[in-house]
């Protein structure tokens, strides 16, 4: 009584089976969509942002005022392959890596 009733539930899906590639698509829709949205909305603008700090990072040249990540502002005294010179005060210099610099300030902010 029991196995006659689960075969006759079974049949109907076996014979369907055309129909199991559109739905195996449908349900793949989804996530291919999320992952297009997710790419165009964060991934896409992440990568612009750090093209455009490579750019500044390798723009930088003597005399240049900078901040860095820690909140230093400064003048750039000496330039090197991975690190800058910073005079921060007259006679102090400091060493820094060019990946902490964030942002290259106007000339005539640091006084």
């Amino acid at each position: 009584m029991f196995i006659s009733s689960a075969i006759a539930q079974t049949a109907p899906a076996a014979a369907a089976s055309g129909g199991d590639m559109m739905s195996s698509l449908t349900s793949m829709l989804p996530l291919v969509l999320m992952f297009v949205v997710l790419y165009f909305v964060m991934i896409r603008p992440q990568m612009k942002r750090q093209k455009e700090h490579r750019a500044m990072i390798e723009a930088i040249a003597k005399g240049d005022e900078v901040a860095t990540a820690g909140g230093i502002i400064g003048k750039v005294t000496r330039l090197s392959e991975g690190f800058l010179h910073i005079e921060i005060a007259s006679g102090v210099e400091v060493q820094i890596q060019r990946s902490a610099v964030v942002q290259v300030l106007p000339k005539g902010t640091v006084k």
